[in-house]
């Protein structure tokens, strides 16, 4: 028969590695609750937020203009005359409403 009792030294090594891992595991708690830790934490959240948001937004403003630009160029960068200059007729006369107006509003 084969004993498996342990020695008063093995028993007492055993005892010293716990409780070194529990102080270990108490100073990574304590280290985790503490406000600055929190803090910090809360921060690197918000930025990656609103890193994450910006480059959505990127992602959204640039399909947007290249879609536009797709319209009023074609395959080789050239403007498209048919729909550069209706759009920028239009462009125009907003403007010309928008000075006129404000004129009236004035004076």
């Amino acid at each position: 028969m084969v004993s498996d009792a342990r020695t008063p030294a093995q028993i007492e090594a055993d005892i010293v590695r716990r409780r070194e891992q529990l102080a270990v595991t108490l100073d990574e708690i304590g280290i985790r609750v503490h406000p600055k830790t929190i803090i910090g934490d809360a921060k690197a959240r918000v930025a990656s937020t609103v890193d994450e948001t910006a480059g959505r937004a990127f992602v959204a403003v640039n399909r947007v203009v290249s879609d536009v630009k797709a319209r009023f160029t074609d395959e080789d960068g050239a403007p498209r005359l048919e729909r550069v200059v209706p759009a920028a007729l239009v462009a125009v006369a907003v403007v010309g409403l928008l000075l006129s107006s404000s004129r009236r509003h004035r004076g």
